[in-house]
C-alpha cells in the first residue's frame, strides 16, 4: 500500500503580516526623515543643524512606529482572543448549535447539506475551536495579529530607511544637500517598492509608481515650507 505524502506549499499570503510592517516602516523611515532634512535645508540651515535634525527624526520616529504598531496591532489581537474566548463559550455550552452553523457556512459555500453536515461533524470532533475561528470568525494562524512582530519589523525597518537620507547628507557636498537628498531618496522609495512587489509577487510598476509619487510630493511640500519660513541657523 503505497503512503500518500503531504504537500505543504509557501504562499506569499503567509508573508503579510510582516511585510506589511516593513513596507511601512522603511518607507515612513525614508520620507519623513528625508522630508524633514529637506525642509531644514530649504531654510538656510547649516549642514550640521540638518544632520542634528534627521538623527532626531530618525529616533523619535522609530520609537513612534514601534509604539504605534504595538498599540494598533494589540487591539487586533484583544479583539480576536475575545472572540475566541466567546466562542469557546458557545461551543461548551451549545455544540449542537454551534455544529448546525458551521454546516450552514459550508453549505452557503457549495456544499450539498449532507455532506456539510459531514464535514462540520468532523472538523468539530478533530479541533472545534480551530474550525469556527477559521471558517466563522475569519482568524487564522497566517493572518493573526502579532503585536511585538509588528513593532520590532516597523521600528527596525523605519530606522534603516531613515538612515539612507543621513547618510546623503553626510556625503553630499555643502550647498547641494537638498538635491542630493531628494535624488536619494526617490531611488530608494523607487527600489523599496520594487522589493515590496517582488516579495509579495505582485507587478512593479504600479507600486513603484505609487511609492515614488508620494514621495516626491511630501519633499516638494517641505522644501518649499522650509524655503517659505524658514531663517539661516
Amino acid at each position: 500500500m503505497t503512503r500518500l505524502s503531504v504537500h505543504r506549499e509557501s504562499h506569499l499570503v503567509q508573508r503579510v503580516g510582516w511585510m506589511r510592517a516593513a513596507v511601512l516602516g522603511a518607507n515612513d523611515g525614508i520620507v519623513s526623515t528625508a522630508s524633514l532634512v529637506v525642509g531644514v535645508a530649504a531654510a538656510g540651515s547649516s549642514k550640521q543643524a540638518v544632520l542634528v535634525a534627521g538623527v532626531a527624526g530618525l529616533v523619535a520616529g522609530a520609537m513612534s512606529m514601534a509604539a504605534g504598531e504595538y498599540v494598533s496591532v494589540s487591539s487586533q489581537s484583544d479583539t480576536e482572543k475575545a472572540d475566541l474566548a466567546r466562542e469557546t463559550a458557545e461551543l461548551a455550552g451549545d455544540p449542537e448549535a454551534e455544529r448546525r452553523e458551521l454546516a450552514g457556512i459550508y453549505e452557503s459555500r457549495g456544499l450539498e447539506p449532507a455532506l456539510a453536515r459531514q464535514v462540520a461533524e468532523q472538523m468539530m470532533a478533530h479541533d472545534a475551536l480551530g474550525a469556527h475561528a477559521r471558517d466563522e470568525l475569519g482568524i487564522s494562524e497566517v493572518m493573526m495579529a502579532r503585536p511585538i512582530q509588528a513593532a520590532v519589523t516597523s521600528a527596525a525597518t523605519f530606522a534603516v530607511g531613515a538612515a539612507l537620507p543621513l547618510v546623503a547628507v553626510v556625503l553630499a557636498p555643502v550647498g547641494v544637500v537638498t538635491p542630493v537628498v531628494a535624488v536619494t531618496t526617490l531611488a530608494a522609495l523607487a527600489l523599496l517598492g520594487l522589493a515590496g512587489a517582488r516579495t509579495g509577487g505582485a507587478a512593479a510598476l504600479r507600486p513603484v509608481v505609487r511609492v515614488v509619487f508620494w514621495g516626491a510630493v511630501a519633499l516638494a511640500v517641505t522644501a518649499g515650507i522650509g524655503a517659505l519660513f524658514g531663517v539661516a541657523v
